[in-house]
């Protein structure tokens, strides 16, 4: 009982211990700067009781002699004293409570006279009076020396969009304690929220569209420099500058202890594509021979001359089936021309900025591909793209007729393991030079369809390949001479036998090798500077059907295969045959003995 006894007054003096009441502020001192706000958290722990505290704030100023003041107080009304009374009473200085253990002191406006020690105070709620019921700390008030101003204020005049915006805005700060200033830049939107420029737009100051600049000058301030390279549609409202004063509290966090926002004006931007118009020239339609130059000029109108940097200007030609691109040129200094792909990498044409705002396209020997509609476009990306209307370019072709046919020369069958030979025989009938590009295609030979009754189709009958089959490109063997083999089952050569005769062959024929083969000629004719071109001619043959048989060493293995059976077979039968003769003997001669 004695022992209990004891367990039980350890037990109760181990809970009183651990339940003592503490009161915690932030570590002072604290700076901070007349005229600005000021907040004081209170926390209280270890309590018995209400879970909802009340909390009284006293201070002790330095001017006092150390007298106590009442602040503010949760739960009496009447608790601040005379200089209190009516700050409280207008909510210039309040207690706003966080949760039912912690709050906060704030004071608006700061005032000299409010420096000194402040004091949290906890009323008791516990059964024992035990630990700590109130906390200190001193608050040091400063003056505001925060300055702030621009240099060039936002009258309003719109802006293209594209123009470079420069806001510049100085500040400085005159403080004994060690402070630190920060500027930044905003725009209000349109509910009259403020937002910062940088924080709000990462990726453009990622990307280096906006920029912001320290710059030191004469007289103690340090001026802050905004650049947006090329404002936006949406850049538009009203802009502002804010210079903030910090300080590092004994608790090593950062404060923001004075702050001053400055208005710079309104900006409106107009967008490019309701002033700038591009004209092509000539208009209308071009008509060319075939190897004559072209020159088209594109001419960027209307274009502000705050925009100097960022122009694209790119040439479109549209042949009817699509649009593709020419030429896209830069008007930066180091601007770099991209080709199309049918310019063969510039080596048919250039880009050039001839003057201002106007762009001339050069080809230096035109060809059937480079008729159609040419549209220039001015971009300013990513702002804004403007297309010129289209001109026609149309050549003067020569009249050319293309023929192809494909010949399986007459021989012994194919078999597995030899060489097809097949020959396409392609006519062009033109003025002046001309060659031809063959390409050989193979389709898989098509199951025929057989009516009840019909007999079976002969070779010579079987259908030209199917339009839904795709073909399987074989060879080709362009107007140059050149040849390019797609197959890689089989040893594939083509030739050229005679001047209108073109040669496949495919050495060590297998059974992937069978099908409908059919060849595909191009018409190149060649312009009066010696070039080559594609006349856009072209034939498709008729198709032939190659088929494979087996070889004779193959149709050998039959008889033999055959005769090993039916050898096989007649032996059975006599061993069976003699099997059963002998057992039945064998049975009769047993009664017997």
């Amino acid at each position: 009982c004695i022992s209990m006894q004891i367990i039980i007054f350890f037990t109760k003096k181990f809970f009183q211990f651990a339940l003592c009441r503490d009161v915690a502020l932030p570590v002072g001192p604290l700076y901070r700067v007349a005229g600005f706000p000021v907040s004081l958290a209170c926390v209280v722990s270890g309590f018995e009781g209400s879970r909802t505290q009340d909390f009284e704030w006293f201070l002790y100023r330095d001017d006092a002699g150390g007298r106590q003041m009442g602040v503010v107080s949760t739960r009496d009304p009447g608790f601040p004293y005379a200089p209190f009374q009516a700050r409280v009473r207008n909510g210039e200085v309040r207690v706003e409570r966080d949760a039912g253990d912690r709050v906060r002191l704030v004071i608006h406006r700061l005032r000299s006279e409010d420096q000194g020690k402040y004091e949290c105070y906890t009323p008791s709620t516990d059964t024992t009076y035990q630990g700590n019921y109130s906390a200190s700390v001193t608050v040091k008030v400063i003056p505001d020396t925060l300055q702030i101003s621009y240099s060039r204020l936002l009258t309003g005049q719109p802006l293209p969009e594209g123009a470079e915006l420069t806001l510049t805005c100085s500040g400085s700060i005159q403080s004994e304690q060690l402070t630190h200033l920060s500027v930044v830049f905003g725009k209000r939107g349109g509910e009259g929220d403020d937002a910062e420029i940088i924080s709000i737009d990462k990726m453009r100051y990622k990307d280096g569209e906006i920029t912001l600049e320290k710059r030191s000058v004469e007289g103690g301030q340090d001026e802050y420099v905004m650049k947006m390279r090329g404002v936006r549609a949406d850049d538009g409202g009203s802009y502002f500058c804010e210079a903030s004063q910090w300080i590092r509290d004994p608790d090593r966090s950062w404060q923001k202890i004075a702050q001053r926002k400055l208005d710079i004006g309104n900006l409106t931007v107009n967008k490019l594509g309701d002033i700038i118009k591009v004209m092509p020239s000539p208009q209308g339609e071009v008509n060319l021979q075939i190897g004559s130059p072209l020159l088209l000029t594109c001419e960027v109108q209307g274009l502000p001359s705050q925009i100097n940097y960022g122009l694209l200007v790119q040439w479109t030609i549209n042949d009817g089936t699509r649009s593709k691109e020419v030429l896209c040129g830069g008007d930066d200094p180091g601007g770099v021309v991209s080709w199309g792909d049918e310019l063969n990498q510039g080596a048919r044409g250039s880009l050039e900025k001839v003057s201002e705002g106007r762009y001339s396209l050069k080809l230096f020997s035109v060809q059937p591909a480079d008729s159609g509609s040419y549209r220039c476009a001015s971009l300013h990306r990513p702002l804004y793209s403007q297309q010129s209307e289209g001109v026609t370019v149309s050549l003067r072709t020569k009249d050319v007729h293309v023929t192809a046919t494909v010949q399986l020369p007459r021989g012994p069958l194919l078999k597995r393991g030899n060489t097809i030979t097949l020959l396409c025989n392609v006519s062009v009938i033109t003025t002046g030079p001309a060659q031809a590009q063959v390409q050989w295609l193979r389709w898989p030979i098509p199951k025929p369809v057989m009516k009840k009754g019909q007999s079976p189709p002969s070779e010579q009958s079987l259908p030209d390949p199917p339009v839904e089959a795709a073909p399987e490109p074989i060879a080709t063997l362009r107007h140059d001479g050149v040849a390019r083999i797609f197959s890689n089952s089989s040893e594939v050569s083509v030739d050229r036998v005679s001047a209108g005769s073109y040669r496949l062959r495919v050495h060590v024929a297998s059974s992937e090798d069978q099908g409908l083969y059919a060849c595909h000629a191009n018409a190149w004719g060649q312009d009066p500077h010696g070039a080559w071109y594609d006349t856009g001619v072209r034939a498709e043959s008729n198709a032939v059907t190659v088929y494979l048989y087996s070889r004779a060493e193959d149709l050998l293995l039959i008889p033999l295969v055959v005769g090993v059976s039916s050898a096989l077979f007649v032996g059975i039968v006599i061993i069976s045959t003699v099997t059963c003769c002998f057992m039945r003997r064998l049975a009769r001669q047993r009664p017997r003995k």
